[in-house]
């Protein structure tokens, strides 16, 4: 432990942002990396706990009191090896990833935690401004293949460990880029591609090949050997490689099926946000999907539902409200009821600061036309939640005479993802679990394992809907499951 005062002697110092009226006029990060200066304080204010909660907050277990202290020391070159030995890709969680590890942080008790992301974003942009971050070819190749269909984190992480291990891999991906919902699902406010870009080269560098454009589990017209269609089936993938892992994205998003759900100006958030980030990418897109100049009404409060307002308010959106069906969350938690859990808090993100009206505890009724096909208004009503005495559930009532109407051109549900891409698995004949997502376990004997033979699955492919951090955890313990199942050990971390 390098200060052992410093969590009494330096306060949380948050990382700089560009001012809200010029960061709205483009797509670009805005948040800037702490000095070395100031990412060396705040690794100071590690308390160097007996029992790191941090860590085990950390759905990677990051190993956080150790970098945090050599950052302190300044000897950035070894924290970024400990960072990376953990986790494949700090550049992306960094800058997205909600820090649970830092509602667990002990100093969190009874202070602002350690700036743990600030400093993990710290260690990985130095890195890449040194010159440290270099491929990490396999001294030995083992002779065996794998396939990895989708190229979102989890797929990302599973394919780098595979080809760290001396496994030829190759990454399929149906969209026209690699990345998954890195690429086409976060703003490039929140995560500029480049970051993206640099990573798929180094991991050519160590191998891995890439795929793109290519719709797996529908059947192809030619032979198996020939990359150049667009569609190959999960029969050709089980006859061409020894091993595949299916890590691509929740992909299905929940409907809202109420009256005037067919209105044009209705859309789903991932009709929406793709959009943009292609056009960002230098893309012609057709008909876009533009919030410019219209009342836009957002429903559903989590992290996509933010990325729909901040990329509103871009476009030039005359206003933006955001609904949540649930009651408005605590301004602080009960810390001595969560602590170390993820806290249930109102959270208000950066494109909330960016101008929003944000309003809970409301239910969307019906869109109203315009007379032409058009959304011109959505009609809503507040609801209560109270406890069914029969069955001790909650459950959402109506209050009486609540209803109201706003004017809406541009409605997008953000309501989050009910289960991955079904025909995936359908092709190859994975069994389900009760949410549609892959069975797998992801502990014991044949963990991360379909029940398809040499089939696996990891990410929202198998857990549903998740984190950034989440699916890179998954990505590296399936690697280390198929690297079991290829070679009958492995000395890949899990």
């Amino acid at each position: 432990m390098g200060k052992v005062t410093g969590f009494l002697e330096f306060q949380r110092l948050s990382e700089a942002a560009e001012d809200v009226t010029t960061r709205v006029r483009h797509y670009r990060e805005f948040v800037m990396r702490l000095t070395d200066d100031a990412a060396s304080k705040q690794g100071a204010r590690c308390m160097d706990c007996g029992t790191p909660f941090c860590q085990s907050g950390c759905p990677v277990n990051n190993i956080i009191p150790d970098w945090n202290d050599l950052v302190y020391r300044g000897n950035w070159k070894l924290a970024l090896e400990t960072l990376h030995s953990t986790n494949n890709f700090p550049e992306f969680t960094g800058r997205v990833c909600p820090a649970p590890c830092e509602a667990a942080c002990t100093l969190n008790i009874n202070d602002d935690p350690v700036g743990i992301k600030s400093i993990e974003h710290a260690i990985i942009d130095k890195g890449w401004e040194m010159g440290w971050v270099v491929p990490q070819p396999p001294a030995r190749r083992t002779g065996r293949n794998v396939a990895v269909v989708g190229s979102g984190p989890a797929g990302l992480a599973c394919a780098q460990q595979l080809a760290r291990a001396g496994h030829e891999v190759t990454v399929f991906e149906k969209n026209d880029r690699v990345g998954g919902l890195l690429r086409y699902g976060i703003p490039d406010f929140k995560l500029e591609k480049r970051h993206i870009d640099r990573r798929i080269e180094q991991m050519k560098a160590e191998g891995v090949s890439f795929r793109t454009g290519v719709l797996v589990g529908e059947a192809g017209e030619k032979g198996v050997t020939d990359w150049s269609r667009e569609k190959m089936s999960a029969r050709e993938l089980l006859e061409a490689f020894d091993a595949v892992a299916l890590t691509g994205g929740a992909e299905a998003p929940r409907d809202l099926p109420v009256p005037g759900r067919e209105l044009r100006g209705v859309h789903f958030a991932m009709e929406f946000l793709p959009q943009q980030n292609k056009v960002v990418a230098g893309d012609r897109v057709d008909r876009q999907i533009l919030a410019g100049g219209k009342h836009v009404i957002v429903i559903g409060g989590g992290d996509t539902g933010s990325d729909c307002v901040g990329t509103s308010n871009r476009q030039g959106a005359k206003s933006v409200t955001q609904f949540e069906l649930l009651p408005q969350p605590p301004a602080r938690e009960n810390k001595a009821l969560t602590w170390p859990n993820w806290p249930y808090k109102l959270r208000t993100s950066s494109s909330h600061e960016e101008g929003c009206e944000r309003d809970w505890a409301v239910t969307t009724k019906r869109f109203v036309d315009d007379g032409k096909g058009n959304v011109k208004a959505l009609l809503a009503a507040r609801v209560e939640w109270k406890k069914d005495e029969a069955s001790g559930q909650m459950r959402m009532v109506e209050v009486p005479g609540s209803e109201f109407e706003l004017p809406a051109d541009l409605v997008l549900f953000a309501m989050g993802f009910v289960s991955p891409a079904a025909k995936v698995l359908d092709a190859f004949g994975v069994e389900k679990d009760a949410r549609g997502n892959a069975q797998a376990a992801t502990d014991g004997e044949g963990c991360y394992a379909t029940s398809v033979p040499k089939v696996f699955a990891a990410g929202d492919m198998r857990r549903g809907q998740s984190l950034v951090v989440w699916a890179i955890r998954e990505g590296r313990q399936c690697a280390r499951a198929i690297d079991e199942f290829l070679m009958g050990a492995s000395e890949l971390p899990r």
